[in-house]
């Protein structure tokens, strides 16, 4: 998978409730950071593994695009997006805290091993469509999050300007749009189902290394 994306951007505190259950400050511009290839992994059923040593792990579903070809000032998304997926924007929480404590970047907190999970990609129908669409993350057999792009703080055209604007943006980038409220911990053998509306994406069975 790692051959075929370029650059994973991730959006953080896109959605108001998710900002408020961590106590975070509303965003007045968007909030990007950056994931190594190294971190993707695909939900397709298997086994992921994460390391047990580094504090609590959480998890954050997102909607997720691919860039289909270069930027350009003015361009649409429904011209430049050709696929989604619904991902799985794993955090070791507790290393966060203490690195934003510090005012250190986020990096080793959200850029470890495994923590991109992606499911097969799908078809981008356009933005009109999917804003009639839920994603929802069950964990365990139980709906954990639930979110729509519509509620976003930032809509996409907004994040995509943005990140051309100041990272750049061309074929083979992804981007995680941000996590909806409802974040929580991660325990061995958890098994998390990614969904759109009531169609199964993806999911993945959780191993935590001793």
């Amino acid at each position: 998978m790692s051959n075929l994306i370029k650059n994973i951007y991730c959006v953080g505190r896109n959605y108001v409730l998710h900002a408020e259950e961590l106590n975070n400050a509303i965003p007045q511009t968007p909030l990007l950071f950056t994931k190594p290839t190294h971190s993707l992994a695909e939900a397709k059923g298997g086994e992921i593994f994460f390391p047990s040593d580094r504090g609590q792990i959480q998890y954050e579903a997102e909607l997720v695009f691919h860039i289909s070809r270069p930027y350009e000032p003015g361009i649409r998304v429904d011209d430049l997006v050709d696929k989604m997926a619904i991902g799985i924007d794993f955090t070791l929480r507790d290393l966060q805290t203490e690195l934003k404590g510090k005012g250190y970047p986020w990096v080793l907190a959200k850029g470890f091993i495994n923590s991109a999970v992606l499911t097969p990609w799908q078809p981008f129908t356009g933005l009109e469509t999917l804003e009639d669409i839920d994603f929802s993350l069950v964990k365990n057999g139980q709906e954990v999050q639930r979110g729509n792009m519509k509620n976003m703080i930032f809509d996409l055209q907004t994040i995509i300007d943005y990140t051309a604007l100041h990272l750049g943006l061309g074929q083979g980038d992804i981007i995680f749009s941000g996590t909806p409220a409802g974040v929580g911990p991660v325990l061995d053998g958890d098994r998390f189902v990614c969904k759109l509306g009531d169609n199964e994406l993806g999911s993945c069975l959780i191993k935590l290394a001793k």
